[in-house]
């Protein structure tokens, strides 16, 4: 097993748990604890490269291919990842290249695994959850990306698939000098003993056949480090001159292309004019399916006037949900005392509120995910084989989605996940995979199918709405005592594990519509539970998912009990915060780096933290109230400590990226519902930030050696809550619902 210092810090890593192999063809040991089995990387070396191990090739030319186990949308893995590796490896940068990891157990991220089964057990069960879950994970090889988990869950197998590497290199090159390995070093590429260097191109082949020790130490010191460095993104070259491959990129011979229409939500087809759609130029098919109609033509352009020309007609299954039926679902919900799985308890807090305190009452509405990339598929089936290009988070689940429209076995579907358009969490959805895989099927020919704007803000899983009420019961030092939160919203993890075949049993997360609703501080008796909710629309993963309302609703109370009791809201987290240094510490450096006022009667600045991720964020904002009465961001100050940082310049952009989410969905149009569908049409309705709309950010990173946390998600839930906190301090209103609306009453 590896070695653990003194620090915690692992100062070798073992042969026994690696997964290492010898060279192509060679298996790569995976231990189990109980089942011992051993699973075979599938990697294919290209002509003159040499497979080191799972995460590893290494061609003749010098370029390093590191193996990226976790789909780019737009986050930074093609490049935190590698840069990982890289390090650990000794690496020249400019060498280094990246390609996606076929499906195997090898390449599972068993943290997001474990994370998505919280609550599906009750917690005394814990470990038995946590090994059930990544045992099945692993067994069925279920690759997922998602929860701000690449780096924490692959950076120690990364590293270690680095070091192995670099060891086998040096006992290759130790052998040819005729010197002991000890007195070598491996940087920019090269084995190095003093002036003398060899290339990692010239010793790979060699290497591959080297059998590793018990022990191999991982680097230290600091001299030709990548870790930590503002390297530039791999996959930002071929972005800018196009050369990246985007699923609607994809050009197969013998192409066509479709369009599609969906049902609404409870609804199935009832009737469709397919013969006014095949009268279109160009059209040549149409389809007719339960809960979609699609058109097949030599273009997109006809194969959207084919769809849009078969007006089907949809037969409704009970009422139509609206805005107004959400809210009053969510409402009835929250007063359901004998629905409320209070999954948290510490303390007594039934008995510490019994005699009543501060409360109020919180709302969120739909959010729609809008990712500039709609959702996508390009499929073909040739053979009895089917072939699959589109961005997903979830190629194994993709997979057997595809599998199961067409009855083959998995093993007849090949996934090639391409890089994303944005979508965090709308790429689990596996709707235009399954209809592409069908519609190619029936052409017999490639179908590649986009969904239009229309469509995409149409049949959007929508992060969903919600409800909270939260009280609380203060000390003689007016600090919080005790704390009780209920969160009514539906079960959209479990929708989501139901609808992609994840498996809602072990993956469906009983708890996570309320995560995030036990606060940060110490408090003494506190209670958290979720009130399922039936809002008669499905709902999906969002950027943050319930993270993005309960800290709106958590962070937002704690400002209003600090305005209540008359002391300033900085100070009055501060003193709550003495268990939670890490915290305090951003809080402190975001309100000194923003110049906190206090947030006086009109001095428009409000503050939020947030712990989540393994991460720790503070978050001040500066707002104005235009002429239009429209809310604008002026600037936001981030502080962040998310550990050990890989790449400071790729946690900036998530930062930055993360606020301007949260900064949209906080301030710009509520997606209303009629008749079950939204009135919105286009981008233009949702009325999205420019880049005119985009405030100055800065971001000011912790040193840090504590393990990596994640950042993708961080700061998207903190931007609703300091901009209602920034608001009262304006105005003296208190918004309790979102998006926030000055003079709403509400």
């Amino acid at each position: 097993m590896a070695r653990t210092g003194d620090d915690g810090e692992r100062r070798g890593i073992s042969r026994r748990t690696l997964l290492i192999g010898g060279g192509v063809g060679v298996g790569l040991a995976l231990a189990w604890t109980l089942w011992p089995r051993r699973y075979r990387e599938n990697l294919v070396a290209g002509p003159d490269e040499t497979i080191l191990n799972a995460f590893l090739k290494i061609g003749k030319d010098g370029q390093v291919t590191v193996i990226v186990p976790q789909t780019e949308l737009g986050q930074g893995v093609m490049t935190a990842l590698p840069q990982i590796l890289a390090d650990e490896l000794g690496a020249d940068w400019r060498s280094v290249a990246v390609e996606p990891a076929p499906l195997n157990p090898l390449y599972v991220n068993q943290l997001l695994a474990e994370e998505l089964s919280q609550g599906t057990l009750p917690e005394a069960l814990g470990p038995v959850r946590r090994w059930t879950a990544t045992e099945v994970a692993t067994r069925s090889g279920l690759a997922l990306t998602g929860g701000s988990t690449s780096v924490r869950a692959f950076e120690g197998r990364l590293r270690e698939a680095g070091a192995a590497a670099r060891h086998l290199l040096t006992a290759v090159a130790a052998r040819q000098w005729g010197v002991e390995a000890g007195e070598l070093s491996a940087h920019s590429g090269f084995v190095w003993r003093g002036e003398e260097a060899i290339a990692f191109a010239d010793l790979a082949e060699r290497a591959a056949g080297e059998t590793l020790p018990a022990e191999v130490p991982l680097r230290s010191g600091r001299d030709h480090r990548l870790i930590g460095q503002p390297l530039p993104r791999l996959d930002a070259p071929g972005k800018v001159d196009g050369s990246t491959l985007f699923a609607g990129d994809i050009r197969l011979p013998d192409m066509v292309f479709a369009a599609v229409l969906v049902a609404p939500p409870g609804a199935h087809l009832l009737a469709a004019d397919s013969d006014a759609a095949n009268a279109i130029p160009e059209a040549l098919a149409t389809f007719q399916n339960p809960s979609w109609v699609g058109a097949v033509a030599t273009n997109t352009w006809a194969a959207e006037r084919a769809v849009g020309a078969m007006r089907p007609t949809w037969q409704m299954h009970g009422d139509r949900a609206d805005t107004r039926t959400i809210d009053a679902a969510l409402a009835a919900a929250l007063d359901a005392d004998d629905a409320v799985d209070w999954f948290h308890r510490s303390g007594d807090p039934d008995a510490a509120l019994s005699g009543g305190g501060p409360s109020a009452v919180y709302a969120v509405g739909l959010a729609p995910g809008a990712p500039p990339e709609t959702l996508t598929a390009t499929a073909r089936v040739n053979g009895g084989k089917l072939e699959v290009w589109a961005p997903t988070q979830a190629p194994s689940l993709a997979r057997a989605a595809a599998a199961a429209e067409l009855g083959l076995a998995e093993s007849d579907v090949t996934i090639y996940p391409t890089q994303a358009g944005g979508g965090y969490g709308r790429k689990f959805e596996m709707d235009a995979i399954r209809q592409a895989t069908i519609m190619a099927a029936q052409m017999a020919r490639p179908v590649q199918l986009a969904w239009s704007r229309l469509e995409e803000i149409r049949g959007d899983k929508y992060r969903p709405a919600a409800m909270a009420r939260i009280e609380a019961r203060l000390k003689p030092d007016r600090t919080v005592s005790a704390w009780r939160a209920r969160i009514a919203a539906p079960a959209t993890a479990r929708e989501v594990a139901e609808r992609t075949g994840l498996g809602a049993s072990l993956f469906g997360g009983g708890r996570a519509p309320a995560a995030g609703a036990v606060p940060p501080y110490a408090i003494a008796d506190v209670a958290a539970g979720h009130a399922p909710a039936e809002i008669g629309l499905a709902t999906g993963l969002w950027r943050s998912n319930a993270l993005s309302y309960t800290t709106f609703f958590t962070e937002s109370f704690v400002d209003e009990l600090a305005r209540q009791t008359g002391i300033e809201p900085f100070s009055y987290r501060i003193s709550m915060l003495g268990q939670n240094p890490r915290l305090a510490n951003v809080l402190t450096m975001a309100t000194a780096l923003g110049g906190w006022d206090g947030g006086p009667t009109g001095s428009g600045m409000g503050i939020a933290a947030l712990q989540a991720y393994g991460s720790y964020i503070a978050t001040l904002v500066e707002v104005e109230i235009g002429p239009d009465q429209k809310v604008r961001v002026l600037r936001g100050v981030c502080a962040v400590d998310c550990g050990r940082v890989v790449n400071p310049e790729l946690v900036r952009q998530q930062i930055e990226g993360g606020l301007i989410h949260g900064i949209a969905a906080a301030i710009g149009p509520e997606l209303t519902i009629e008749q079950g569908m939204p009135l919105a049409r286009n981008l233009g309705d949702l009325a999205l930030p420019t880049m005119a709309d985009t405030p100055t950010i800065t971001v000011e990173l912790v040193t840090s050696e504590a393990e990596p946390g994640g950042v993708t998600e961080l700061a998207v839930p903190t931007a609703a809550p300091a901009i209602a906190n920034a608001l009262h301090a304006l105005t003296g209103e208190r918004v309790r619902r979102l998006p926030l609306r000055v003079g709403s009453g509400r």
